[in-house]
């Protein structure tokens, strides 16, 4: 499922309890209430998950269906798009909006941990970040 802008803004406005709910239901795909209060460190009461689930619901970032007499909460949003929004807020709040800024913070936390394989990943991570940026400058200055 492909999120709508109004979505996007609300994944990127989550508080530290929904983005923990949301972790547990990628790890899990899909978990009850009861279940979701398991799996969150600290959790609070039973009836503050629900609200919290609720929340989330009403957010569209989560869905349900029943079985029986419980609710399976499930997300509606794949993983990839909970962390390119999570990210962006990270950058925004952290980094001033620099991706420059947050990956020289993760080089200088990991630098001596970089296997040889990440090191080229992120290289060519770079090169075509560099070429894309190249390309754009050239078809603007052709018009």
């Amino acid at each position: 499922m492909t999120l709508n802008d109004v979505d996007k803004a609300a994944a990127s406005q989550l508080s530290r309890r929904e983005r923990q709910i949301m972790d547990a239901l990628f790890e899990a795909g899909e978990l009850s209430a009861q279940d979701v209060r398991a799996a969150i460190p600290d959790a609070p009461s039973y009836s503050a998950v629900r609200a919290l689930l609720a929340k989330l619901v009403e957010k569209q970032i989560v869905d349900f269906r029943e079985e029986g007499p419980r609710y399976i909460y499930f997300p509606r949003i794949a993983p990839e798009e909970a962390r390119v929004s999570a990210l962006q807020k990270l950058l925004k709040t952290f980094f001033g909006g620099s991706t420059a800024a947050a990956v020289n913070a993760l080089l200088g936390m990991n630098k001596d941990s970089l296997s040889e394989n990440e090191i080229k990943q992120l290289q060519q991570a770079i090169d075509e970040a560099a070429k894309k940026e190249g390309d754009a400058k050239s078809s603007q200055s052709v018009r």
